[in-house]
């Protein structure tokens, strides 16, 4: 389906784990923003590029990167996409009233103002912090290790493909605490820029087990 789904919320709410379930129930890809830019500013054959060492010590502080450079490079990337024929679905971007102001009328160009569904999942600051310390992410496709769902103390194969896992620099608690008062400051502001364009952002509780999220989710998609 060629449709939008934004998923908004704290670092540790689910995002990325429902982007992968909602894109893989509703036939749509994952854009997955910060996967991304990390490989952009991470990328060994970049470092000696001065906007690239500047953009990677924000990323790597926790701090939200420039604005410009980000929309610039999804944009670059959706239109691609879009132009295949095919549906996505953001986890966290756009995280910046910046970035949503020049993003929203792209989407909105590429999918149509109704084919756009935002949505916020809901977590207490606890809970966030206390998942992100845990987290895992498999270096060959992505997917978030539930280590609350998941039986070894010390998982070394993603249950995906059983590539390796990682800890990325972003979840570190010094890291999460920064990642959570910028969400506070720099995102939230985005939700009233939807509302004034005339969107709904459904909150969704991001407390349950991820199929039951997953089911709270889709049953707002028009599909």
């Amino acid at each position: 389906m060629k449709i939008v789904v934004i998923l908004f919320g704290s670092p540790g709410s689910g995002k990325s784990t429902q982007a992968i379930l909602v894109a893989n129930k509703a036939g749509l890809l994952y854009f997955d923003t910060g996967h991304l830019l990390e490989s952009i500013v991470h990328d060994p054959k970049k470092q000696k590029e001065s906007v690239i060492k500047r953009e990677r010590q924000l990323f790597d502080s926790g701090k939200l990167m420039t604005p410009e450079f980000v929309v610039k490079e999804v944009i670059r990337h959706l239109k691609v996409i879009a132009a295949a024929g095919w549906g996505v679905v953001f986890s966290g971007s756009p995280r910046t009233l910046g970035e949503a102001t020049k993003l929203l009328p792209e989407l909105e160009k590429l999918y149509g103002k109704k084919n756009i569904f935002p949505f916020s999942l809901e977590v207490p600051a606890a809970s966030s912090i206390e998942r992100n310390s845990r987290r895992f992410v498999c270096k060959v496709c992505g997917a978030p290790l539930l280590t609350r769902y998941y039986p070894s103390k010390n998982p070394k194969h993603c249950p995906v493909c059983a590539g390796p896992l990682y800890r990325r620099t972003l979840d570190k608690p010094e890291i999460i605490k920064v990642r959570l008062e910028e969400y506070h400051k720099r995102t939230e502001p985005v939700f009233r820029f939807f509302k004034k364009h005339g969107y709904e952002i459904r909150k969704i509780d991001g407390r349950p087990a991820p199929y039951k999220v997953l089911n709270n989710i889709y049953r707002f998609l028009k599909l």
